[in-house]
């Protein structure tokens, strides 16, 4: 019952914790950029928790698989003061770019210290300096990220099967099997780099998506339509879920 309980503590707060960091960027550069957020949200479905703020509800809901920061005009034309539909394509962009930024940010420094504290080991202790141990730091950094690209290219390619993909399930998996504070940490650096670049992939419903979307507004110096962005937006989302879903599906099959 006792493991019971840690692992699912470690779980939910890994997941909690990127989701929080992820939507705090949009949160917070959107507060920079005097656009209004009236929600921000950790989870789906259901409020469990909610507490208002001068101008936004802050809110925990029932389904811990994400969360959003619902700004004002983000999905309707709104002539309201601090709307983000009245705001410029430039701040709008840095909004939409903050949440992954973050997430890639706190992963690559987390994994840094790491490896340029912990897992480098010198055979000469005259080697053992603090700019070697940033050198190879950063070296092993490069090549983690490098890794994820490959892996994105794979996927794409062909040379990766959707099938072989890991969803919460299986990354819940993982999270229960690590041992220790240094992998815990260095699986939450791994994950929440992937999360940041993954969210940047142009897929609508994805931060990226919507960065594709901001662009052709900025080639075409005009905004596009909001019925247009929002099924655009709908068919992106429904992908993405059915994508979830099978991915889902085929983690429980792997594990069962």
């Amino acid at each position: 019952m006792v493991s019971f309980i840690i692992n699912a503590i470690k779980i939910i707060f890994l997941l909690g914790f990127l989701i929080f960091i992820h939507e705090g960027g949009h949160f917070l550069v959107a507060k920079l950029c005097k656009v209004k957020v009236n929600e921000f949200a950790i989870g789906f479905g259901k409020k469990i928790w909610q507490k208002q703020g001068k101008e936004t509800t802050y809110t925990l809901r029932l389904i811990p698989l994400g969360g959003f920061c619902s700004m004002e005009g983000e999905a309707e034309e709104s002539d309201a003061e601090g709307s983000f539909s009245k705001a410029s394509v430039w701040r709008r962009m840095a909004i939409v770019l903050a949440g992954a930024t973050v997430n890639i940010l706190f992963g690559i420094l987390v994994y840094f210290i790491l490896i340029s504290t912990i897992g480098i080991r010198f055979a000469d202790p005259a080697k053992d300096t603090f700019l070697n141990r940033i050198y190879y730091g950063a070296q092993g950094t490069g090549l983690f990220i490098g890794t994820i690209f490959e892996s994105l290219k794979m996927l794409f390619s062909g040379g990766f099967a959707v099938d072989q993909m890991v969803g919460i399930v299986g990354i819940s998996e993982v999270v229960v099997e690590t041992s220790g504070i240094i992998n815990y940490l260095h699986l939450l650096a791994v994950i929440s780099v992937s999360l940041g670049i993954t969210n940047l992939l142009p897929i609508p419903a994805l931060d990226g998506g919507k960065m594709v979307i901001l662009l052709i507004e900025l080639v075409r110096r005009k905004p596009m339509k909001v019925e247009t962005e929002a099924k655009i937006q709908l068919i992106g989302f429904s992908l993405l879920m059915a994508l979830t879903l099978f991915v889902t599906y085929n983690d429980i099959l792997r594990i069962w």
